[in-house]
């Protein structure tokens, strides 16, 4: 086979870096494109951040005092700056002076928003966010007052270490007892008697080692609760907690021999009762969503809007930007001049897609804003994709972990899209249209006689929608709603 060289054209796409950036900046949260926006400032100095996240935090000295200065006010804005405006605007670059004048002025309002203007005032100081208490220091205090002997303050603390977040011990106290050294010589009794003094400290239920012993622990100290009720609450946590937890009322009324009213004088008193004692003392901090567009109402109808709070201000730093115009940069300044460049252009065209697809969204979904949720209408990317011109992939990265504030609540993009459900005239109903009316039915039906998921699905049809019981069951499970045997009352 004789070898040779040859020359062909070809065509091939090519995914450019600038077209790279701009689909992983699409892609990204809020939160995910701050800590992204955060390495980019960090390795572009030619890249500069108006909007500071921390402007309004408390700044600490080396020596640990408060500073109290403006931020950036030893810093003062560059003549030549050249700025942009915010990410999802429709301008372009904007320099000279009026951008730095317009920087300073920002920069002069924290003092306002940071502490009062009176400084012998108390309100003036910056106030900080007092540590949570934990379970195990609330459980410390009591036993320092409470208990003591040495010895019995070792083994209180020894079982408060065991205690899980709920406040159970899952240990049994044989377990506790085998891995003590032998030469403290401590006996069942002793474990036993630290564990009655644990379970008195508060919160009340505390050191409990199941649900029953918890719910009886707390009944014994209920005020105000006649002894009648207290006993058969009792005999109900100890002996038939599962039946109770089942709704098994036929048995339970059969096993106490008592009627409906004094059955549900017990079940209102254990209901009063906290199933986790501990989880008071939790640390979990909620996360908060940011929204990245705003729906409201106007004259004209639902307008949307950005969420300026979460688009950064971005600008090319004015001294290196006047050195490359004077040619005194190196290669390097110039292609990070480039990078800087592509970053703000990309951030403004992610806005503002972001921008178009919420648009379309609420133009399709009107019915949803003006009367709930029962008014969605069934609704796939590739509808969207079409109306915009764009690809249904983009889409979806623009409508993945993006959140919508409208006047209902805060929803991701994505619940606007959902399946379909064919219905009796031909048409399509959503499916979360249907689980809204689901809610609807369970919320609206007797206690003593609640809906099964066959009579729902038979309602339903009733509508015009044609369901299936699995369907229903499926939906109902998704929102949460416990089935028919669990929601019925007394």
């Amino acid at each position: 086979m004789k070898q040779s060289l040859q020359l062909r054209t070809s065509q091939h796409l090519a995914l450019t870096p600038q077209l790279q950036q701009s689909i992983r900046l699409l892609q990204l949260s809020t939160l995910e494109l701050h800590q992204e926006l955060e390495q980019l400032l960090t390795d572009n100095p030619l890249l500069e951040r108006l909007d500071d996240p921390l402007d309004n935090s408390v700044r600490l000295l080396a020596d640990g005092v408060i500073n109290n200065s403006t931020p950036g006010s030893d810093a003062p804005a560059e003549p030549g700056a050249q700025e942009a405006a915010p990410a999802a605007e429709a301008e372009g670059f904007e320099g000279g002076e009026g951008d730095s004048a317009g920087a300073s002025e920002s920069d002069g309002d924290w003092g306002e928003l940071g502490r009062s203007k009176a400084p012998e005032d108390d309100d003036a100081r910056p106030q900080l966010e007092a540590s949570a208490t934990t379970l195990r220091e609330h459980l410390m205090e009591q036993m320092r007052v409470t208990v003591l002997e040495s010895r019995d303050r070792a083994l209180v603390e020894l079982i408060i270490d065991a205690l899980d977040d709920n406040g159970y011990l899952e240990e049994s106290l044989d377990e506790i007892l085998a891995r003590l050294p032998a030469e403290l010589e401590i006996d069942g009794d002793e474990l036993k008697t630290a564990l009655s003094l644990l379970q008195s400290f508060d919160p009340v239920g505390v050191g409990a080692r199941s649900a029953s012993e918890c719910l009886a622990l707390q009944l014994k100290r209920m005020p105000c609760v006649p002894l009648v009720t207290r006993r058969m609450a009792l005999t109900i946590v100890e002996h038939h907690l599962a039946w109770f937890a089942q709704r098994e009322f036929n048995k339970l009324k059969k096993a106490l021999d008592c009627d409906d009213e004094d059955l549900r004088e017990a079940q209102t008193v254990i209901r009063q009762c906290n199933p986790h004692p501990g989880a008071l003392f939790a640390a979990d901090v909620s996360d908060y969503v940011v929204p990245d567009v705003i729906v409201r109402r106007s004259k004209t109808g639902w307008t949307v809007t950005l969420n300026h709070e979460v688009m950064p201000r971005l600008r090319v730093n004015g001294m290196y930007a006047q050195l490359l115009k004077q040619g005194k940069g190196e290669g390097q300044m110039s292609a990070q001049l480039q990078e800087a460049k592509w970053l703000i252009k990309n951030m403004r065209q992610r806005f503002d897609t972001i921008l178009r697809v919420a648009q379309a969204i609420v133009e399709r979904q009107r019915n949803f804003f003006s009367h709930g949720a029962v008014a969605m209408r069934p609704l796939v990317l590739r509808e969207i994709a079409d109306t915009l011109g764009l690809h249904e992939s983009t889409i979806s990265r623009v409508t993945t972990q993006k959140y919508m504030l409208t006047p209902h609540g805060m929803f991701e993009l994505k619940y606007f899209f959902g399946s379909h459900v064919a219905t009796e005239a031909g048409g399509e109903a959503s499916s979360t249209a249907i689980r809204a009316l689901i809610v609807q039915l369970t919320g609206a039906e007797d206690p003593k006689n609640p809906f099964s998921d066959s009579k729902i699905a038979d309602m339903l049809g009733e509508q015009g929608m044609v369901i299936a019981r699995r369907t229903v069951a499926k939906y109902r499970e998704a929102l949460k709603i416990p089935p028919v045997s669990l929601r019925k009352c007394l």
